[in-house]
């Protein structure tokens, strides 16, 4: 492995651990503390500033993604290369199991604490509000979806520049303030993962839904770009090749 692929790969370790620890921390942590309880909003927020801040910390190394329907979904647009699609997927996953075990190391530490869903993600049974296997299907392809356009609209070319981090993660905010009482929000097959392990069975058996969702939204999202963007790829091209000459 080159220095280039090591940087990449910690990179998304460290995003994903930190999106993971932290959205998933609040839920679990600080949504119904007593008395002071941060609810659905300050939940949502955790994951949209986890995604911002380390968009900027470490976005200019890998791009940022944190996320394997988000790698998936810009591969698909031609916005990420071939090489990297595997490493990122192993080191997102990775990471969001190794935050899950800190928090679990966390939150078991107060006397009388149950585990009560880890702030997983479920349908049917396991859905915060009931919700069946379709609505939970169509959230989670539908969120995705246009969180990739967004992402990848406020990185292309005329976008502003310097500030695709704020819309993504604003993106993401609002995402779980629509999503939370179905899924529990996932839009992301390793911030799922992660704490499914801890939470049990149950909820790893419903990881086939939160992979398939996000991922088959995203490259729809990909595809879309291809069109969508056609044009910005086609001029980048013409400098390239004018530059070349």
């Amino acid at each position: 492995m080159d220095h280039d692929i090591r940087r990449r790969v910690a990179a998304e370790f460290f995003g994903t651990f930190w999106l993971t620890f932290g959205g998933c921390g609040a839920a679990v942590l600080s949504a119904a503390f007593p008395d002071l309880g941060i609810g659905f909003l300050g939940v949502s927020l955790a994951f949209g500033l986890t995604v911002l801040g380390m968009a900027y910390a470490v976005g200019h190394i890998s791009g940022g993604h944190f996320n394997p329907a988000v790698t998936l979904g810009l591969w698909t647009a031609g916005r990420c290369a071939d090489r990297h699609v595997l490493p990122y997927l192993v080191a997102q996953v990775v990471g969001s199991v190794a935050a899950a075990g800190a928090l679990y190391l966390v939150a078991s530490g107060k006397a009388g604490w149950v585990l009560a869903g880890f702030a997983s993600n479920g349908y049917g049974a396991l859905s915060p509000g009931r919700y069946g296997l379709v609505a939970c299907l169509t959230t989670e392809v539908l969120t995705t979806f246009f969180f990739l356009t967004i992402i990848i609209g406020a990185t292309s070319r005329g976008a502003a520049a310097g500030f695709a981090g704020i819309p993504i993660g604003f993106a993401l905010v609002l995402i779980h303030l629509i999503s939370i009482p179905v899924t529990n929000t996932s839009v992301n097959p390793a911030r799922s993962t992660g704490v499914a392990l801890f939470a049990g069975s149950e909820y790893v058996a419903q990881l086939w839904l939160f992979w398939l969702a996000p991922i088959a939204g995203a490259m729809a999202a990909g595809l879309l770009a291809r069109w969508l963007y056609r044009e910005s790829r086609i001029l980048d091209t013409v400098v390239v090749e004018k530059r070349a000459a």
